[in-house]
């Protein structure tokens, strides 16, 4: 019995989407978006030198195949790519209606959104009476704060104060299908934020908004405020059976590393592990050795996204992933005969782009345990259905109840 470790490198798209000038960034089309491939661009052109310097460094997911499938991404001419790599590659593309963390991974694990989500309107207020009624009531207060499209880290600085001095929640959305609620953990509670956002969650959830996200920070005015780890995702359950259900319905172990386990409501999970992206590393580090047979470990490494992605920070998204290549580096030597390890991406977040949001991308599959071959362009659902074939398990089926 084999194991697979499906790695989601959250936002690394590799461009090329066919249907990305339906999506936009403020009024301009996601045409031309291409996270890996212009952080490649900006590192060879010595534009992304802050903390790293020189040409973007990947030596393990090049010889996975990563080069191939950015050129195959975007219909370009590989010829002159170097050696061949040593892994099976290819790129996928999405066919759910959003560029967004839970269309992304449950499709990724074979079930694609049925439906098109709810986005709020660029207005302020944002939020309709009957949600900022139900804000207020879950919170206890007279009133919410923010009501509007916001930056996460933006919003905290410019009504951080104010929500000290009154303690309304501070609530906001994006260009995505969310619901932010941000609130001090000390001034307000951690457990209270948890609890407003577990209680106003179905409402939201009845509209297709996709997530409600609690996101507690600490700090004062005087020393700025900072958001803390204790993020918690209140997502939609996916609609059908996802690779994770089928596994575990298997009898196999799920472990979840990182936001997996909120992306999926715990469905299906057996075992969840958190933390920032150094510590996942090593909770996946250490399931290499603890794992067992048969086992599926399904991570997503958030901070490309979060930290660097949104922020349009090349440099810092440059230095993590060539983090990721030399952590990377460490893992695939300690694997048993047999394992599968697919490293793939949820979505673009180009940072070189015009906007702070998501870009519509495919997105690069490199798989290390397949041999060498090219696995051409292939839908998302199709890693889920790979996945299932290593494991041996029914593949995911949208149709059909968890």
């Amino acid at each position: 019995m084999t194991r697979v470790f499906l790695l989601v490198m959250d936002s690394a798209g590799i461009g090329g989407a066919p249907d990305a000038d339906r999506f936009f960034n403020g009024d301009v089309p996601d045409t031309g978006s291409n996270t890996l491939g212009h952080i490649a661009e900006a590192c060879a052109a010595g534009a992304a030198d802050e903390g790293r310097s020189g040409p973007l460094r990947l030596p393990v997911l090049d010889a996975m195949g990563l080069g191939r499938a950015i050129a195959l991404a975007s219909g370009l001419d590989a010829s002159g790519l170097g050696t061949e790599p040593s892994g099976a590659w290819g790129a996928a593309t999405e066919v759910s209606m959003g560029k967004d963390t839970p269309s992304g991974h449950w499709e990724l694990a074979g079930v694609p959104v049925p439906w098109e989500w709810h986005y709020f309107p660029k207005e302020t207020p944002a939020f309709p009476t009957e949600v900022t009624r139900a804000l207020m009531q879950a919170a206890g207060t007279d009133g919410i704060l923010g009501n509007r499209h916001a930056s996460g880290t933006v919003v905290i600085d410019e009504e951080g104060p104010e929500h000290m001095r009154t303690g309304w929640p501070i609530c906001y959305t994006s260009v995505d299908s969310v619901l932010q609620i941000a609130a001090h953990e000390e001034r307000f509670g951690l457990d209270r934020l948890l609890d407003m956002c577990r209680a106003v969650a179905p409402m939201l959830h009845d509209m297709k908004v996709g997530r409600v996200i609690a996101r507690p920070f600490v700090g004062d005015e005087a020393t700025g405020f900072t958001r803390t780890p204790n993020r918690r995702d209140f997502a939609i359950a996916a609609p059908g059976r996802t690779l994770l259900d089928s596994a575990k319905r298997a009898g196999r172990d799920v472990h979840a590393v990182g936001k997996i386990g909120d992306i999926f409501s715990m469905r299906g999970i057996t075992d969840l592990r958190k933390g920032p992206d150094a510590k996942l590393m090593e909770h996946l580090s250490d399931l290499v050795e603890e794992a067992a047979d048969g086992a599926l470990v399904f991570a997503n490494f958030v901070e490309f996204d979060t930290n660097f992605g949104h922020r349009r920070d090349v440099a810092g998204y440059a230095r993590h992933l060539e983090w990721f290549d030399a952590e990377l580096g460490k893992i695939l030597p300690r694997l048993r005969d047999g394992d599968l390890v697919i490293v793939t991406a949820d979505h673009g977040n180009d940072p070189t782009f015009t906007g702070t949001d998501h870009t519509r991308e495919r997105v690069p599959v490199l798989c290390h345990g397949l041999g060498a071959r090219e696995l051409g362009l292939m839908g998302f659902e199709e890693v889920g259905a790979l996945a299932a074939r290593h494991l041996d398990i029914p593949a995911p089926d949208p149709e059909a109840a968890p």
